[in-house]
């Protein structure tokens, strides 16, 4: 009876298995085993962050080492290579522990802990253990033990919020799974029975020794199996792991740096944003990490400058860094720290460059052999009237434009050259009314500027700054000048890959933007301005050829610096805005001081970047091919009798400018940045350092229909209008 019984019970047994053998179908992957990270790398594989909400990233087992195969193999199941994917007796003895109540035990192979992590879920009952039996099975007959290795090492949790071999051996020990020792892969593989409980770095003194004991039990299971040298096995050392960090993310200026790579590959519709958000992605950035952290460290020191005020905290500063032979963004400043200060101010668009657009005006006048008003071709040596408020000849009817000088001095007669040295306003906006404005436009184009920046209409105003570009455009546009005229626009990502797979990427061909003659006199101007009389004077320091403008805004709003040599461009804006309202204030009254141009701290910053990013590579001249005569012939291209001469001598008194009216908005552009935390910065230096020579971005343009301006004379120092809070422009 009782051998009747036994066999009756083992058929009934094996007709239930059979039938569940049929029914149970392997499932589709559970959505937290497939959730991986993005991961971002600089472009000599350090990583940058990770998004995401599971930290792990899949490796194929050819990039896992052999020894950390080996390892598991020792840990967890030592007749994996030979199984059919259980342990019969194993899952018995499981099961019978679980239904008579005497505790839950594993007793699963690797197959059925792939299959727990992959297919299942936690849920620990009799049921779902014979589906995990079942599915093994068909996981092995179908899948070879390669593949179910490669799936168990990429699901299993490590501790340390690492999901997946390749987030644990970051997350203990610094360096990728292909690189992992044997004593390395031992502790990995110990970690497996107890992820929290055997991080020596943070268990309690029993749960370390427990550790040390499971590594010491691994390695000598190793040597049983043949996987280790028993000799060798004695020389080993417990590999202690470094102290626990946190998951790298977003935090910091990682934030900035994914942010430009992620809207690059969305923008351009490289990946979907859903399809990225999905994970699983590996982007190698052109970010270069030394570059970085020279410019994060220039930004610190100058911030550091600043007078101590209690609006200090207001300052901001968005910087580019750009190759201008590949078109490589190479660093970028977006902020202090996107976990505080989650909006980019590196790619913002609502800071007026102000006198940085000067360079776009004269190759406007350059590119098409523009000439003066009496109808002689412009040159840099072309001299102009530098008279404060003047105004504008040969704009349409009915624009009156008369823009002051900064401090509204008066330069009487001088040429383009010296104009931009001193970025004297009334001579550029001649200039780029007697190229015009709709060739001063699309020369910012061409040089690199989107169409749609705001405020870039073909108006007087525009020839003076009053547009919104970026950091990172201002860099790209003039990287156009630093290559001669060709133009590539700047670009972050140049591998991506996922799955083992890698995608193909836009190429970077440079095109024409100006003939080289135009680019490169415009270069030999902007040398100019990187002299001692020039407004960048303190970017001499740099002690190699610099090219360069600065730019100083309407109520001192905005502050700039954009230069580069012939192997790097970079674009350095300050500003000042309240980090509750978002309203932007004078970056002199956040300072404490009369004004912030862009001659002082924003080219201080640019000089201490570049003198990092270039140090130990050769000093490089331009090469400039410039006409050999740069003065303007005297002949007449075409005559315009209805207006004076524009390059004549200063006139003994200055016209007086018609009150401009209301125009446009040149407030911030709508992408308007979310509440940031305040952030207070260091204490300055008790004295701030004397300004360069400064230059202010002029009112728009006002129509002839004006009331008629008073009768008296103008203030001695009367601000410009570019960008105001509420809106509106007003003189």
């Amino acid at each position: 009876m009782v051998v009747s019984t036994l066999l009756s019970v083992l058929l009934l047994g094996a007709a239930a298995f059979s039938a569940l053998y049929v029914t149970v179908q392997v499932p589709a992957p559970n959505a937290v085993a497939v959730s991986q990270s993005n991961v971002y790398y600089y472009a000599n594989g350090t990583e940058i962050g990770r998004t995401g909400p599971v930290n792990r990233v899949s490796l194929p087992l050819s990039e896992i080492s052999v020894d950390m195969q080996h390892a598991v193999v020792a840990a967890e199941d030592r007749t994996f290579y030979s199984n059919n994917g259980v342990d019969a007796r194993g899952t018995l003895r499981a099961a019978w522990r679980t239904v008579t109540g005497k505790g839950l035990q594993g007793g699963s192979t690797i197959t059925q802990q792939y299959v727990r992590n992959y297919y299942l879920d936690r849920e620990r009952t009799l049921g779902r253990k014979v589906r995990e039996a079942i599915i093994a099975v068909k996981v092995n007959e179908t899948q070879s033990k390669d593949s179910i290795m490669a799936g168990y090492l990429n699901t299993s949790y490590f501790g340390r919020n690492a999901y997946g071999i390749r987030a644990a051996a970051d997350a203990y020990y610094g360096i990728r799974p292909s690189q992992l020792t044997i004593p390395q892969s031992a502790y990995l593989a110990a970690l497996l029975k107890a992820p929290s409980s055997y991080d020596v770095s943070t268990a309690t003194r029993a749960h370390r020794a427990a550790a040390v004991a499971r590594w010491n039990y691994v390695l000598d299971r190793m040597v049983r199996l043949g996987y280790l040298d028993k000799a060798e096995r004695a020389r080993m050392t417990f590999p202690a792991p470094r102290a626990p960090r946190p998951t790298p993310g977003v935090s910091g200026q990682a934030g900035y740096l994914i942010d430009i790579a992620r809207r690059y590959l969305i923008d351009n519709k490289i990946v979907d944003e859903a399809v990225l958000a999905s994970g699983g992605w590996q982007i190698t950035t052109t970010f270069v990490k030394k570059d970085q952290d020279a410019l994060v460290a220039a930004v610190n020191k100058g911030l550091r400058k600043l007078p101590h005020t209690r609006k200090a905290r207001y300052i901001r500063v968005g910087a580019a860094s750009v190759d201008p032979s590949t078109g490589r963004i190479v660093a970028a400043y977006g902020g202090p720290d996107y976990a505080v200060r989650p909006y980019n101010d590196a790619t913002r668009h609502d800071l007026q460059v102000g006198s940085t657009f000067k360079p776009f005006d004269l190759a406007a006048d350059l590119q098409h052999h523009a000439t003066t008003q009496d109808g002689h071709v412009i040159t840099p040596a072309t001299g102009y009237d530098g008279t404060s408020r003047r105004c504008v000849r040969g704009l349409s009817r009915g624009l009156h434009y008369c823009p002051p000088n900064e401090d509204d001095r008066d330069y009487g007669r001088i040429s383009l050259r010296r104009a931009m040295m001193k970025s004297v306003n009334a001579v550029y906006a001649q200039a780029g009314a007697d190229a015009g404005l709709a060739r001063v436009r699309r020369a910012a184009i061409s040089a690199g500027l989107s169409a749609d920046t705001p405020d870039m209409g073909a108006t007087p105003a525009l020839t003076l700054g009053v547009a919104t570009p970026s950091p990172l455009d201002m860099a790209g546009a003039y990287a156009t000048f630093a290559d001669h005229g060709r133009r590539i626009d700047p670009w972050p990502v140049q591998k991506l890959t996922r799955d083992n797979k890698t995608y193909d990427l836009p190429g970077h061909e440079a095109t024409p933007a100006f003939s080289r003659a135009t680019a490169d006199q415009v270069t030999s101007v902007l040398k100019g301005v990187v002299s001692t009389e020039g407004t960048g004077y303190l970017a001499t320091a740099l002690g190699r050829p610099a090219a360069g403008k600065t730019g100083t805004t309407d109520n001192n709003l905005s502050a700039w610096f954009v230069g580069y040599t012939p192997q790097l461009t970079t674009s350095v804006a300050m500003f000042a805005e309240n980090p509750k309202s978002h309203i932007r204030v004078s970056l002199g009254t956040a300072a404490g001081i009369d004004r912030v141009n862009g001659g002082s701290y924003p080219t201080r910053i640019w000089t201490a970047y570049m003198t990092a990013a270039l140090k130990g590579r050769p000093v490089e001249g331009f090469r400039l091919k410039v006409p050999a005569s740069t003065h303007s012939p005297r002949t007449k291209a075409r005559p315009r009798p209805s207006n004076p001469p524009s390059h004549m001598p200063a006139p003994t008194h200055r016209p007086t400018a018609p009150a401009p009216t209301p125009t446009r908005s040149t407030a911030p552009h709508s992408t308007r940045p979310p509440t940031p935390l305040p952030t207070t910065l260091p204490p300055p230096r008790t004295t701030p350092p004397t300004p360069p020579p400064t230059e202010t971005a002029p009112p728009p343009p006002a129509p002839s229909t004006v009331p008629a301006p008073p009768a008296t004379p103008p203030p001695t120092s009367a601000p410009s209008t570019t960008e105001q809070q509420n809106g509106t422009s007003t003189p």
